[in-house]
């Protein structure tokens, strides 16, 4: 069983990849596009902390979807998930579930495991 579920490794990855990405791209669409819906403090001012980590996530994720510079890109948005999550969650509260931490940190930790592991079946990485 082991065998067969190894095969499918590279497009269950893919999947990771791509609705992980799908889900980040979402985070930069709101931030500077608002949608679906602005953000509750209103569209953030150009080349603020806000504004930067929107096109770090509008881009980053649609490289992300369609796996193009995948490690280079997952390296910077970990990174860019990790210095969002101490510096506006962190200090809110010490448990991730109160402080709203917790998919800074998930995202932070899928993307670092894509800087090892790859972009996965279904990417133009692969050509």
């Amino acid at each position: 069983m082991t065998a067969s579920l190894h095969r499918f490794a590279p497009l269950a990855l893919a999947a990771l990849r791509i609705m992980s990405a799908l889900l980040f791209l979402a985070h930069g669409t709101q931030k500077l596009l608002g949608f679906p819906a602005p953000p509750a403090n209103g569209l953030p001012a150009a080349f603020t902390l806000s504004w930067t980590a929107g096109v770090l996530e509008l881009v980053g994720g649609a490289l992300l979807v369609v796996g193009l510079f995948t490690r280079p890109v997952a390296f910077v948005l970990s990174g860019l998930m990790a210095f969002a999550y101490f510096l506006a969650h962190a200090p809110r509260n010490f448990y991730p579930l109160l402080n709203g931490g917790d998919a800074a940190i998930l995202f932070c930790f899928v993307f670092l495991y894509l800087v090892f592991a790859g972009p996965g079946a279904l990417a133009l990485d692969k050509r």
